[in-house]
């Protein structure tokens, strides 16, 4: 269903209508605003409320950048001032203010193979980024990067220079406080594995697994596994040549589990040559991830990617029209709604499937199963521009939130990925159903609604997930 709003904006001087002359509505974000003082929004690329997000990340490895997440509290995977890059993250929280996820680290490099990130990482320059897309520079190598994404895939499209080059994933590092991955070689151009992530805000046990499927376009001359030895003392220490370091594992083959472990590739490359390196990921399983990867990027390349992830943010962004007014006031709007349609974001594989509110069942959605749920954050207006613009997503989102209860018994609080991270105050729920209700979105089961706010209400606080502190009201 699409709606063409007329909206006015008087304190801008911007009136609703379009010309077929002006430029788009996703020509005028700038995925760059919010990436500094503390604003934690990010540039990568990312379709509408889509699963799959790949983002720079350059938080971590160098006494250069200005902030660094080892070495304070910090939530996001980019700072624009920072400017040591180690890789592209998948599937990444945008303004969140607690560390989590931000991990499958995807890295290109030539020369000498070098698995440390410390080492490994490199400067850049010339970032663009727009709605679905983001490329740098790396300096150190040479190395053109580009991104874009479909909901539940991302593709990076790496322009090498002649030489020894490779393709590095970590799966050791990332944002989030979990630890714990495993990974499988399935033929000369895929891996598959499993990342542990989690403990958002505080929360040990709002832990969820993250399945993922890696492919390239390009048969490696090597390829192999990397883990980080621990440390040996004594006799222990004289016969491992590895303690404490990374140790490659050339010569092995099959499935690898630890803390921090990863995969490389080596290419030979021509002068110029381009290598593209998909991902597909699933909270379900790496089966669903393959079908994900099958269903969403067969029989694609980058740039076709890119334009069906342009076409979605425009098609999204034009639900609102706008002329008058100046380019950087149009830029302040669109860039504004663009955040807006990044979370809730859905869950559920191309397949229906998805992992059920803080259960081991998988269930089958029926349509879109819906995720990070930061009440708190969005209940004032996101939520309501939603009922508005989106009203056939946000009936979907109240939908999602009625089924968590069914699933888990209550509403969601700080919903993250089917796991209740319970952060911040209240029943931010409740006014996010009402307001759908009262502008006149009613598809959904009200007596359900109803019954589960009211338990939210009288539960006495002892076993109150919502209101812990409800016996003294």
């Amino acid at each position: 269903m699409k709606r063409l709003i007329s909206f006015c904006i008087f304190s801008l001087g911007l009136l609703a209508a379009a010309s077929a002359t002006d430029k788009r509505p996703a020509d005028y974000v700038n995925p760059f605003i919010g990436t500094t003082n503390f604003g934690t929004t990010n540039p990568g690329a990312v379709c509408p409320n889509g699963m799959m997000s790949v983002v720079p990340f350059n938080v971590m490895g160098s006494e250069d950048n200005k902030y660094d997440k080892d070495a304070r509290w910090w939530s996001t995977p980019y700072e624009y001032h920072n400017c040591f890059f180690t890789g592209y993250s998948h599937v990444n929280l945008s303004g969140v203010g607690c560390p989590d996820l931000g991990s499958l680290l995807l890295m290109p490099t030539t020369g000498e193979l070098s698995v440390d990130y410390k080492e490994y990482g490199s400067r850049y320059t010339d970032e663009q980024a727009s709605p679905g897309y983001y490329s740098n520079f790396l300096t150190r190598y040479g190395v053109k990067t580009e991104v874009t994404a479909t909901p539940r895939t991302g593709v990076a499209r790496f322009t090498f220079p002649a030489g020894q080059s490779h393709v590095l994933l970590n799966l050791g590092e990332g944002l989030t406080n979990e630890t714990g991955a495993f990974l499988r070689r399935t033929s000369d151009c895929e891996f598959e594995g499993m990342k542990l992530l989690g403990t958002f805000c505080y929360n040990p046990q709002a832990v969820f697994p993250i399945y993922f499927v890696m492919r390239v376009n390009k048969q490696p001359a090597a390829s192999g596994y990397w883990k980080k030895q621990r440390p040996m003392s004594g006799v222990e220490a004289e016969w491992d040549a590895d303690n404490g370091r990374y140790k490659l594992y050339t010569h092995y083959g099959r499935e690898l589990a630890g803390d921090d472990i990863g995969a490389y590739l080596t290419f030979n490359t021509r002068e110029g040559e381009q290598i593209e390196v998909q991902m597909a990921v699933s909270f379900v399983s790496m089966e669903n991830a393959r079908l994900n990867l099958d269903a969403e990027q067969k029989g694609k390349d980058f740039s076709r990617i890119l334009d069906e992830a342009r076409r979605r943010w425009d098609d999204d962004l034009s639900r609102i029209l706008v002329e008058g007014g100046t380019d950087e006031q149009k830029t302040v709007f669109y860039t504004a709604l663009y955040h807006a349609l990044i979370h809730p974001n859905i869950l559920q594989d191309v397949d229906g499937r998805y992992p059920a509110m803080e259960s081991d069942r998988v269930l089958t959605a029926q349509g879109n199963r819906y995720t990070v749920f930061s009440l708190w954050d969005t209940y004032r207006n996101v939520h309501q521009l939603l009922t508005l613009v989106y009203p056939e997503r946000q009936l979907q989102m109240v939908r999602s939130m009625l089924d968590m209860y069914r699933e888990h018994g209550w509403l969601p609080k700080w919903e993250l990925y089917g796991r209740e991270t319970l952060t911040m105050e209240g029943d931010p729920s409740i006014p996010v159903i009402v307001d759908t209700w009262l502008k006149g979105l009613r598809d959904f089961d009200i007596e359900s609604a109803y019954e589960a706010m009211r338990k939210g209400a009288v539960t006495p606080g002892a076993e109150n997930l919502l209101r812990p502190d409800n016996d003294d009201y």
